[in-house]
């Protein structure tokens, strides 16, 4: 967790301080339900609520020595607690305390993530309302298309994240499993209803079958969609960095006052942001196949997986969280030039109206393959002409053409709010109403 890119809120669920609480939760909910089942004395359970405390410091101490994390807070639990401690852990294993913990943890980062798309998506709709009819020109390969509006590329990023929010929704679902069913998962030294109490408490289910850890297909398929999440985040940021190029400038980062583009040429507004983002995008997707690789554990258990866990976990999540917020940031100061859009649309002499030539054509007669013909040789000459030639021009110039479609009908084929009339249709089916 690099400090520029965290924010403390994520970063908090990871200190060690907020991991040893749920570890203390765990257990003393684990007591209490020991204490319903009489299997402890009640006393003792309520002595953990009461006496039970921990200190980082003192953990890490007698790790050092231990060379075993749980042993290690049990151990500084015990010197709070007093003879009551010895209650503490019946029939549990590290992996109940460990992978429940990691639920909850997870669980609380896919709130704040849920928490920063539900953001993202309120300055999106907005921005897409604004430049609902904001006439662009569309790309594919990035060569000129057909038109579109801003509003309906923020209406497409809306829609992206839309889902997003609903694939983090099912992925905080799945990972909020608790297991505390001892060694090997068999219940042998523990009754199951300590799980269901201490999933209950902490919000959670039960784990179905935990074979004495939590299965690490849950995991996977958790940061699979952080990494779909950061697809996402880099699809929108790629296409800012391509809007905000000198050569087109449709849009750009805002560029506050007093701030440096470069430390050589004075002149420069780069898109660092975005580019910031598009190199996120690669670092969160990274993780997606470690926690992959992790599904596999020799047979009930092994702890291939603690390590790699004990990175990605707070990694994926603070570099997502973070780059959420810097991408939402982006899209709300966001400058969008409308002039510049109309100006890079009829750079290439009315190109973007040649498939609606075609279909007239076909509907007066003419084979599509003929028809393909007749407007591609007219087009290539306003691309050799780099535009300094209109198509309409061309058109009303071929008599292969006008004999089959009127100057009249030529000039109403070139209206530019023929390729947006369905753009409500589209905001209906994003936004509703």
């Amino acid at each position: 967790m690099i400090p520029r890119y965290s924010r403390k809120k994520m970063t908090d669920i990871w200190e060690a301080e907020n991991r040893f609480q749920i570890w203390f939760e765990i257990e003393a909910h684990a007591c209490d339900a020991n204490a319903k089942l009489g299997r402890i004395p009640e006393a003792a359970a309520k002595a953990v609520w009461e006496r039970g405390k921990f200190e980082v410091e003192r953990i890490d101490e007698i790790e050092r020595e231990v060379k075993h994390d749980v042993i290690a807070f049990l151990t500084n639990l015990a010197e709070h607690v007093g003879d009551e401690a010895r209650f503490v852990h019946q029939g549990m294993t590290s992996s109940d305390i460990l992978d429940t913990c990691l639920s909850v943890q997870l669980m609380q980062a896919a709130d704040i993530i849920i928490d920063d798309l539900e953001k993202l998506l309120v300055v999106l709709k907005r921005r897409a309302l604004e430049h609902k009819h904001t006439i662009c020109i569309g790309r594919s390969h990035g060569i000129h298309a057909e038109p579109v509006t801003f509003g309906l590329k923020m209406a497409q990023a809306y829609a992206e994240f839309d889902r997003c929010r609903d694939r983090m929704i099912a992925a905080r679902k799945e990972i909020a499993t608790c297991a505390i069913s001892g060694a090997v998962g068999t219940f042998a030294n523990i009754d199951p209803f300590v799980e269901e109490y201490v999933a209950e408490q902490m919000g959670l289910e039960v784990e179905p079958v935990s074979t004495q850890v939590i299965p690490r297909d849950r995991h996977a398929m958790y940061f699979a969609v952080l990494g779909v999440i950061a697809s996402c985040v880099e699809r929108l940021a790629v296409e800012v960095r391509h809007l905000q190029r000198t050569e087109v400038l449709e849009a750009q980062e805002y560029f506050s006052k007093g701030q440096k583009g470069s430390s050589a040429m004075p002149h420069k507004k780069n898109p660092i942001l975005t580019e910031n983002l598009t190199g996120q995008a690669r670092y969160i997707r990274a993780f997606a196949m470690p926690a992959m690789e992790n599904v596999a554990l020799w047979h009930e258990r092994d702890i291939s997986h603690s390590s790699v866990e004990r990175y990605i976990g707070p990694d994926a999540t603070v570099a997502l969280d973070f780059s959420l917020a810097r991408l939402t940031s982006v899209m709300d100061k966001l400058l969008v030039y409308p002039d510049n859009m109309l100006d890079n649309m009829n750079k290439m002499g009315g190109l973007p109206n040649s498939q609606r030539v075609l279909l007239e054509l076909t509907q007066a007669g003419v084979s599509r393959e003929d028809a393909y013909r007749l407007v591609q040789r007219n087009a290539m000459k306003v691309w050799d002409s780099k535009g300094s030639v209109h198509l309409l021009d061309l058109l009303k110039e071929d008599e292969t053409v006008t004999a089959k479609v009127s100057v009249e009908e030529l000039n109403e084929l070139f209206n530019m709010d023929y390729h947006t009339k369905h753009v409500d249709t589209i905001f209906k089916r994003v936004f509703g109403g």
